[in-house]
């Protein structure tokens, strides 16, 4: 009787050791799982999200000085432009001012041996050989061109070369007032360059679906849609 007792109690008291045991070895192996991450995070590198950038739309960029994209557009032209990251305007504005440029030289050469003849002719001089622009001259007597021609052509070159050289420094101003705006976007306003276009079939003429009667022709049509 009292073996079997004994035998309970030794159980009992050995079970009730194992259940008094098991949450010490769980909170170990916790604190070892624990330190493993803490280890684990230190040695390895922090985690860094990616940014998806968007190319069609521009934020503001307070770095962006629509200043100094003016002031370098006015010393030469299309720096401004390369400034604001926009270099293919630099051909079309060269190109401009090239014309422009070519045309104050077309008209000086022009103007100045007409000039020349004009005063022969305001003076009733005929020159010599040996007179600057007397193959012009001579060239005007046999056409049979009058004085008065000779002062309306020399005036149209001279009206043309005043033009191209005021068209010249409009550009340039242009270019300059271009620069700035686009900077100016850039610094402060956030823009979207999505110019795009759409065209889907549609009806010009078409008729309330409440209507009485749809006897009336019908006109079909393309529709543009465009966005920006």
């Amino acid at each position: 009787m009292y073996k079997y007792l004994l035998t309970l109690l030794l159980a009992f008291g050995l079970t009730a050791a194992a259940m008094a045991q098991a949450p010490k070895m769980d909170t170990v192996r916790n604190r070892k799982d624990s330190l493993n991450m803490k280890r684990d995070s230190a040695t390895s590198k922090p985690f860094v999200p990616r940014v998806k950038k968007d190319d069609k739309i521009y934020h503001p960029d307070s770095l962006h000085d629509p200043h100094k994209a003016v002031v370098r557009s006015l010393i030469v032209p299309g720096w401004g432009q390369l400034y604001n990251h926009q270099w293919y305007y630099v051909p079309v504005i060269y190109a401009g001012l090239g014309l422009l440029v070519d045309a104050i030289i077309f008209n000086e050469k022009n103007y100045k041996p007409n000039l020349i003849v004009a005063h022969y002719y305001e003076r009733a001089y005929t020159p010599t050989t040996t007179d600057p622009q007397y193959a012009l001259w001579a060239a005007y007597q046999s056409y049979g061109i009058q004085a008065q021609q000779v002062y309306d052509i020399t005036d149209s070159y001279r009206r043309d070369r005043d033009l191209s050289i005021l068209g010249l420094l409009g550009a340039w101003g242009i270019q300059a007032v271009q620069a700035y705006i686009q900077a100016k976007f850039q610094h402060s306003y956030t823009m979207d360059t999505d110019f795009t276009m759409h065209v889907t079939p549609t009806i010009l003429n078409q008729q309330n679906m409440f209507a009485q009667s749809l006897t009336g022709p019908v006109t079909p049509g393309l529709q543009l849609t465009i966005n920006f």
